[in-house]
């Protein structure tokens, strides 16, 4: 690839980290979350452009980042984000041309997929100027990377506003509004008795907004249902190879160590399977950037403990009655079996790798009741401050029994069998996982 092309690629992630490296500096997570709304309405500017998103599998542009629906995700010190890119999948990167680029007011005034297509798509390049009159233009990728200047727009706070996650809503409100048909809707009675027999079965929980914690209503929020929406308020979105990605940006950590875990976690799970051990764990990839940024892929559909907790004011198990339905029914039943081996699969995987710091902020839930663990900052001996006060092996709370349904409950037991018959399989190979980290052991620098 020529050098040029990489070279835009990399004034990219800059800008990516760039955004993370001056959200820490500020003081409120409501300062953060409009900074970094803005920051990326800056960086769409430069988009379309032949740039990609590292962390996926398969070849594509990046044409637009929805800024609205980005947040600032729970961090005591740093400013981690987490963001949501659409990109157009191409057969070969290297060869594919820049998609056109279209304009945001294009979804504004069509009223369909024929009406879009040629008043977006066909448009030329003066009247795309046009169309972006307080914007900056640039005739081609070299002149919009080389200008910096993302990060220098100083966001005022408008007055009386409660929240960025009211501005969220209601910008979705305006773009809704805006391209409503006026044609009368007509829905069938046999689909309406359906939906409400569904709704009747069991109300998953709703979480509210919270200007402390914007991610958990963000983060809560099917995928299938937030690709639809913002398929339905982009420019792109009528176009077939249309995709949504998804990446959380860290930085002031070094992830190296994540890294490690990443391919512990990896390693187990082939192991697991070979041996056919239903455990079941997440491992998700890590790009490392450099010594104190990188790029972590995040789980969909799934929110932390401590927001389960906050947000619904249940204990686990009245909130897993709640989301699945009684105890009973095949999808509590289900979820119960996911929460047990996900459960299994973590234990065994905090007392092989001695993880450290596990706490509900740590911890995430899916919607299909599989515990999901995450930040691996602390494992081999580290801890916090080196304190080393956590004596247990790994976390199995109170909470996480009764979801089994107890001590003398048949998937406790289950969940017992598990973690033995994981560690026989994982004594057997342990030399696959023994040599993943003497290979970074050999590489550590004292």
């Amino acid at each position: 690839m020529p050098l040029r092309r990489l070279t835009l690629q990399r004034e990219f992630i800059k800008s990516l980290m760039g955004i993370g490296k001056r959200l820490a500096t500020l003081p409120t997570k409501e300062q953060k979350t409009w900074q970094l709304i803005s920051e990326l309405s800056q960086l769409n500017h430069k988009l379309p452009a032949r740039v990609w998103l590292p962390t996926a599998a398969f070849d594509h542009h990046v044409v637009r980042i929805p800024h609205t629906q980005a947040v600032v995700l729970n961090s005591k010190d740093k400013a981690p984000y987490i963001i949501y890119v659409e990109v157009l999948e191409c057969e070969r990167f290297e060869t594919s041309g820049i998609p056109l680029r279209i304009p945001e007011t294009c979804i504004r005034s069509a009223r369909s997929v024929d009406n879009l297509l040629p008043e977006c798509v066909g448009i030329t390049a003066e009247q795309r100027a046009g169309s972006f009159s307080t914007v900056p233009n640039y005739d081609n990728d070299d002149e919009a990377w080389a200008v910096d200047d993302i990060g220098k727009l100083e966001v005022e706070l408008p007055e009386g506003h409660t929240s960025s996650s009211d501005n969220i809503s209601q910008f979705s409100v305006d773009s809704i509004t805006s391209t409503e048909s006026k044609e009368p809707v007509f829905i069938a009675a046999g689909d309406i008795r359906r939906r409400l027999s569904e709704n009747l079965a069991h109300t998953p929980t709703t979480f509210r907004k919270d200007p402390e914690d914007p991610s958990a209503v963000a983060l809560k929020e099917p995928w299938q249902e937030k690709v639809r929406r913002i398929r339905e308020g982009s420019p792109y979105g009528h176009l077939p190879n249309w995709r949504l990605l998804s990446v959380i940006v860290k930085c002031g950590d070094d992830l190296r160590q994540e890294l490690l875990a990443f391919q512990v976690l990896s390693q187990l799970q082939s192991i697991w399977e070979q041996e056919h051990v239903p455990l079941w764990i997440k491992p998700y990839k890590i790009l490392v950037m450099s010594s104190d940024s990188g790029m972590i892929e995040p789980v969909l559909n799934a929110v932390s403990l401590h927001q389960v907790r906050k947000q619904s004011q249940l204990s686990l198990l009245d909130y897993f009655l709640q989301e699945h339905g009684s105890y009973t029914t095949e999808a509590f039943l289900t979820a119960q079996c996911n929460f047990v081996e996900s459960c299994a699969g973590y234990s065994l995987i905090c007392y092989l790798l001695q993880v450290k710091d596990r706490h509900n902020g740590n911890i995430l839930l899916d919607s299909e009741g599989h515990i999901i663990h995450i930040d691996f900052g602390f494992i081999l001996s580290s801890s916090p401050r080196n304190l080393g006060f956590e004596t247990s092996a790994f976390k199995l709370t109170s909470e996480f029994v009764d979801v089994m349904g107890g001590l003398d409950g048949d998937m406790f037991n289950y969940y017992k069998m598990l973690m033995l018959q994981g560690l026989i399989a994982a004594r057997k190979h342990m030399e696959k996982v023994v040599q993943i980290v003497e290979i970074m052991q050999q590489g550590t620098v004292s």
